[in-house]
């Protein structure tokens, strides 16, 4: 484990921290130490149980990894894997699901409940190129800004951080990372990555990325436990909405921070458009791939969304990480057993094959059955999350015992099994097609800012 120590840290074991002008003199101006004592670019330092690796925790054979068209996900492409009638169906029930729940009197489908779900993804517009409203170096007639790649990640991260963003990592592109780039957007345009173009441009067909652009910044928007574990209901659904518009908001920001030091940032041009969050998120070393075939973070659990821009603005990659959390998934198994439309795997080693063409593969994972989770979610009306609520690393670790329930499952997997079951004893003790805790108690909830605490995982907060 690599030793790593910021100046508070250092002068508290010197018996420093606090002295007088005279007693830090004889050490000499704490600056001149290097600006490399602070914290690393990046991501924030990690408990001893988070170890950087060379490779992901999931096998990648690159050579079956292609750029994929997002149309082709169910996400987008719902309606091609079911045939009309079926599609009519379901697609008349989704439309009707929320207020037909609501005349039933289901739990959590109150008038109150809908309407937060309604209004929760209201948030700014996003676009590929960002907003032009930022006034560029050049523009004012004064020089772009100029740093290391590794002085460059600190910079992002920072300004990530006041944007609203949880967590930050960095990708290369090369020949093979840059086969996570979408071919084909979620509107249809073409992605084309152009070896003779110097800036990025957008037309009617294409959005051109120049070849010249081979950074990735992923950031990932955390969400509400306490939120989530009101799925499958609206006030669960609301949850995933409003940190799709808080990473809106932050693309915006960062997009415009980029065209004011003199560099471009590429955005998605809608939801999941612009590349594969997963992979991008465990390539950063954000978290690890899991059995929901999402990722889950060491600080959040799967509580956290990811989001990805490419910048010509040179900078420092982060490594994927080994938590322990993949190898936990291949014997908890606790979202594939509360999924209510068993889309997820219950295999007890993952695999190659996929289970549709909403799949691209090349990855050794847990695929899901992503139309028969689609399907379910025109039943509920929502975008239903019970996998999210359920999952043992969703579970708040403010209390000791949980950052040393962590610590076991990132050093050893004997007591995996043992630990799963006693999650969903104590955590998730409702049926798997209801929500884990009352939905009228949320209303009454001392809820904090966005109903998570932004201090968690950042020692220096």
């Amino acid at each position: 484990m690599p030793f790593s120590l910021n100046r508070r840290e250092f002068l508290k074991d010197m018996g420093l921290l606090g002295a007088g002008a005279a007693t830090l003199g004889m050490v000499g101006p704490i600056e001149a130490l290097g600006e490399t004592w602070s914290d690393k670019p990046g991501i924030t330092e990690r408990p001893f149980w988070v170890h950087q690796v060379s490779k992901p925790t999931v096998e990648i054979d690159w050579s079956q990894i292609y750029r994929f068209d997002e149309r082709n996900t169910v996400r987008k492409g719902w309606s091609k894997y079911l045939d009309e009638e079926t599609f009519k169906k379901l697609n008349t029930l989704r439309g009707t699901a929320m207020s037909d729940l609501s005349k039933e009197g289901r739990a959590g489908y109150s008038v109150r409940d809908i309407a937060l779900y309604n209004s929760s993804g209201i948030g700014s517009t996003q676009s590929f190129l960002g907003p032009d409203s930022v006034t560029t170096p050049e523009e004012a007639g004064i020089p772009r800004w100029e740093g290391t790649p590794e002085e460059n990640s600190e910079m992002i991260r920072a300004a990530l951080r006041a944007f609203g963003a949880a967590t930050v990592g960095f990708v290369e592109l090369d020949e093979n990372t840059e086969k996570l780039i979408y071919a084909i957007d979620p509107d249809g345009k073409e992605l084309v990555i152009a070896e003779d173009k110097d800036v990025p441009e957008e037309t009617e067909t294409q959005r051109i990325i120049p070849k010249k652009a081979r950074w990735v910044i992923v950031w990932t928007i955390q969400m509400s436990a306490e939120g989530m574990s009101r799925s499958p209901t609206p006030l669960g659904a609301a949850t995933t909405a409003m940190a799709y518009a808080r990473g809106r908001a932050t693309q915006s920001r960062l997009q415009g921070f980029l065209r004011g030091i003199g560099y471009y940032g590429l955005g998605e041009s809608e939801t999941n458009a612009l590349g594969i969050a997963p992979g991008f998120g465990v390539l950063a070393g954000l978290g690890e791939l899991s059995r929901l075939n999402r990722v889950i973070t060491p600080e959040y659990g799967p509580m956290a969304r990811i989001f990805k821009m490419v910048t010509n603005l040179p900078l420092a990659p982060t490594s994927p990480i080994d938590a322990g959390i993949f190898n936990f998934c291949k014997s908890c198994m606790t979202c594939a057993t509360y999924c209510p439309s068993n889309a997820l795997s219950t295999s007890p080693e993952p695999s190659y094959q996929t289970q549709g063409a909403w799949s691209r593969g090349g990855v050794k994972t847990y695929y899901e059955n992503s139309l028969s989770c689609r399907n379910y979610w025109a039943q509920v009306g929502t975008n239903c999350g019970i996998c999210f609520a359920v999952c043992p690393f969703s579970v708040k670790d403010r209390a000791l015992i949980h950052q040393m329930v962590k610590g076991v499952v990132g050093t050893t997997t004997i007591f995996n099994g043992a630990l799963a079951e006693m999650s969903r004893t104590v955590y998730s003790p409702g049926p798997k097609d209801q929500p884990q805790k009352p939905t009228e108690e949320w209303w009454k909830l001392d809820y904090s800012e966005y109903g998570f605490d932004s201090t968690q995982g950042h020692s220096n907060a």
